[in-house]
C-alpha cells in the first residue's frame, strides 16, 4: 500500500488527481437525475447488492452434498468483509489521507454529501472485494458477480468524487489480503462450529430441509371379479 501512496504525494498527485478529475468530469455531462441514481448506488445499492449476492450463495450452500462445509465458506466471506473493514480503521487513521474534494475544493462534482474523513484505503472498495473473493472460494459463478459489482463499486466511489483511484486498489488489496490470508485460520474454526450447528435445531440453517416425497405404487394388473352364476330361470306355474 506504501508503493500505491508513492503514486501519489498522499492529497492526490499529478496521475492519481488527473484520473479522478476526468472520471468525475463524466458528472457533469449526465442529467441530473443520473449523478443521483448512481450516488445511490455508489454509497448504498452497490454493498446491499453484494450482500444479496452473499445470501443468494448461503441459499445454494444449503442445498449442496457437502452443505456444512460451503455454507462455512459463504459464512467466512462474510465475516472477511466485516474482518476488513475493521482492519481498515487503524490504516485510515495511520495515512490521514485528504479525501479529493477537501484537497482540491471546488473542483469536483460531488453527488452525495460526504464527510471529511481519511479517504485511504476505500471501506466501499475493502468490503465488496473482501466478500468477492470469500465467494469466489467457495463458488466461481457466485464469486465473478460479486467480483463484478467490486469493480463497479470502485469506479462509482472515484466518479462520485469520494475517492481517488490509489484509495481504490489500496481497499481492494486489504480486502483479498484479509480473505485469503486469514482464510485457513476461519475455516479451521469454522468448519467444525457448523457441522456442529448442523446437530442442532438451527440445522435448516446447515442444510436445506428435505421434503418428503410421495412413493407411487405402480398399478399391478385389473383384478376381475368372480362371475356369479345366473340366477335360475323362474319354474314355470
Amino acid at each position: 500500500m506504501a508503493t500505491l501512496l508513492l503514486l501519489s504525494d498522499g492529497e492526490g498527485g499529478d496521475l492519481d488527481w488527473s484520473l479522478t478529475s476526468t472520471v468525475n468530469g463524466f458528472a457533469r455531462d449526465l442529467p441530473h437525475p443520473v449523478d443521483s441514481a448512481l450516488g445511490f448506488l455508489g454509497e448504498y445499492g452497490v454493498p446491499l447488492a453484494s450482500v444479496l449476492v452473499l445470501l443468494g450463495a448461503w441459499l445454494w450452500a444449503r442445498r449442496r452434498p457437502d452443505a456444512a462445509e460451503s455454507v462455512a465458506g459463504v459464512l467466512w466471506a462474510g465475516l472477511a468483509a466485516g474482518a476488513a473493514l475493521i482492519l481498515n480503521v487503524p490504516v485510515r487513521a495511520l495515512v490521514e489521507r485528504p479525501r479529493p474534494f477537501v484537497s482540491h475544493p471546488g473542483q469536483l462534482d460531488l453527488l452525495m454529501d460526504h464527510q471529511a474523513n481519511g479517504s485511504f484505503a476505500s471501506d466501499h472498495a475493502t468490503f465488496t472485494m473482501a466478500l468477492a473473493v470469500g465467494l469466489i472460494l467457495v463458488n466461481r459463478r457466485f464469486g465473478m458477480v460479486a467480483l463484478g459489482l467490486a469493480g463497479f463499486e470502485g469506479l462509482l466511489r472515484v466518479f462520485m468524487g469520494v475517492h481517488y483511484p490509489t484509495d481504490i486498489i489500496g481497499g481492494f488489496a486489504l480486502g483479498t489480503a484479509t480473505t485469503l490470508l486469514l482464510a485457513p485460520i476461519a475455516m479451521a474454526v469454522l468448519a467444525p462450529f457448523v457441522h456442529a450447528v448442523a446437530r442442532t435445531a438451527a440445522a435448516p440453517l446447515v442444510r436445506a430441509p428435505q421434503r418428503g416425497r410421495r412413493t407411487r405404487v405402480a398399478p399391478g394388473p385389473a383384478r376381475s371379479l368372480p362371475e356369479t352364476p345366473d340366477a335360475p330361470d323362474e319354474l314355470a306355474a
